[in-house]
């Protein structure tokens, strides 16, 4: 077992594996469907809300020692208990949205020469078991679910309150014990079942299995609608634009600037999702570069703009709310622009549904593929070409707990899982690097060692800021997974079927 734990696949070993009958997937898309599939999961409903939180800054009351950051914890102890904040970025959430697009980028970059090496399905869960073994490709796979699933959970919910809230403008009111969750808070709400959450999940279920190419098609329309729906709100807006509201620039200097940026990091997550499609792309090794950094730079362009407008025509301290985005637009007098950005958020909110239940299917399956979850997960249908089986395993793993759960408070799970695959993937291309120098890069990630290091870097400071909590279940999720591992995958891998040998550490090769 010892032996088995550090073992890699060889990255010819996994593109032979992809193309066997019986598990290879439709190649139909281009770097225009894979940069929408980026910008569908990055823009959701951060873009309306957070800008506002971020600039106005925060006010936390932190009772339980599980409630504050890991760092403080760490560093103050009980201390770290009472109130706290985080300062607003004022006007300055705009460079706050630039430094964390440059320090996405950093993480991206790595993901790109991964991708135009591997591409594969499986995103950092592929990645990890061709450079640092099957026992940290299993940790990141496990993670990978728990990321998408929760992310998406979450999303869901989120959907139905929204639909809930939209129809009630119209003067339709629908069961209120259809429309909620279960549970909320630890509590029972009384309602039966989150019915529109659940459909929502399994109406994209349903499109996923039928083919990539409409799925891709159904993306990029809603991806169009919610563009539209910003572009909208910034030209509309500009015009009450009054500059004096820009001044100061960041009212709380630095440290507001660099607090807001910890708020907003989280509406950038997404861009990973990207390279989960490697395997349908018709030119892989430049497509998933060029889509995950397009989507990046296209997504921080609009959030930077809509930031310095938001700012422009509001006083950065009157943004602290629910909906400062389309509260702006009241004042201003613009309720049919209004209609367009809830459309937009509505839209985004199922756009970025659509693209991380994409991802999670295809996890399970490339981990089915080699052996670490049961080998079902790995059909491909005969006619649609998907991976059918693992599609509506992640929609109802997805879209029960939804209809069952409030999982909102579950949501930095998500930006945990989120930020370790981030360096991993970074750790990986050091490794690349050094092991196989002459292996052809479609894609090279520039001044190596030096930005992998600093995406390390950055995303350990991040995983540090998050609460005490979301560590905890997240290490008692990892210990599920490293139960399962040693009761079942280990045995079903292709390293556990396969003969013993004296060799520790290597890799298995592609005959």
């Amino acid at each position: 077992m010892p032996s088995q734990l550090l073992r890699k696949k060889s990255i010819d070993k996994l593109i032979a594996d992809a193309a066997s009958p019986g598990h290879q997937l439709r190649k139909s898309l281009g770097p225009w469907s894979l940069t929408a599939l980026g910008i569908g999961a990055i823009i959701g409903t951060g873009i309306f809300i957070l800008t506002g939180t971020a600039a106005a800054g925060e006010v936390l009351e932190v009772h339980s020692i599980l409630k504050a950051p890991l760092i403080d914890a760490v560093l103050h102890g009980a201390k770290a208990l009472g109130t706290a904040g985080r300062p607003g970025a004022g006007p300055g959430i705009a460079l706050s949205f630039l430094l964390v697009a440059i320090a996405c980028a950093l993480a991206g970059l790595c993901y790109a020469e991964l991708a135009s090496m591997i591409p594969i399905a499986g995103s950092a869960y592929t990645y990890a078991y061709a450079t640092l073994g099957e026992i940290v490709a299993w940790i990141i796979g496990w993670d990978l679910i728990l990321e998408y699933a929760v992310s998406n959970m979450a999303v869901a919910v989120g959907f139905s309150a929204y639909v809930d809230s939209l129809l009630r403008g119209f003067g339709i009111e629908l069961p209120r014990r259809m429309m909620e969750p279960i549970f909320a808070g630890g509590k029972y709400t009384g309602a039966y079942f989150n019915v529109p959450g659940f459909l929502i999940v399994m109406v994209l279920t349903v499109i996923l299995v039928i083919g990539i190419r409409e799925s891709a098609s159904a993306n990029n329309v809603m991806v169009c609608v919610k563009i539209t729906a910003i572009l909208v709100f910034i030209f509309a807006a500009s015009r009450f634009i009054h500059t004096a509201n820009w001044k100061p620039f960041m009212p709380n200097g630095w440290q507001g600037v660099l607090t807001g940026g910890a708020i907003v990091f989280f509406t950038y997550i997404g861009f990973d999702s990207v390279s989960t499609a490697a395997e349908e792309c018709k030119n892989p090794q430049k497509d998933v570069p060029f889509g995950i950094i397009t989507s990046l730079v296209i997504c921080a362009t609009l959030y930077i703009t809509v930031a310095l407008v938001l700012t422009g025509v509001q006083h950065w301290q009157t943004l602290r709310n629910a909906a400062p985005v389309a509260n702006a637009l009241v004042a201003l007098g613009l309720p049919n622009v209004m209609k367009w950005v809830s459309i937009g958020a509505l839209t985004g909110m199922v756009s970025s549904l659509l693209v991380f239940q994409m991802g999670q299917a295809r996890v399970w399956f490339a981990m089915s593929r080699d052996g670490l979850l049961p080998q079902v997960f790995s059909k491909v249908h005969s006619h649609f070409r998907t991976p059918h089986v693992s599609t509506c395993a992640a929609g109802l793993f997805v879209a029960i707990p939804a209809g069952i759960f409030d999982i909102g408070t579950l949501a930095d799970l998500s930006n945990i899982g989120t930020l370790f695959a981030f360096v991993l993937v970074a750790l990986g291309v050091l490794v690349l690097r050094r092991t196989q120098p002459e292996r052809r890069r479609s894609f090279r990630t520039p001044w190596v060692p030096v930005v992998p290091i600093l995406a390390i870097v950055s995303c350990m400071i991040l995983m540090a800021s998050l609460p005490v909590e979301t560590w905890v279940r997240f290490l008692v999720w990892l210990v599920i997974g490293l139960s399962i591992y040693i009761a079942y995958s280990r045995h079903h891998s292709e390293f556990g079927r396969a003969p013993r040998t004296p060799a520790t550490g290597g890799t298995v090769s592609a005959q």
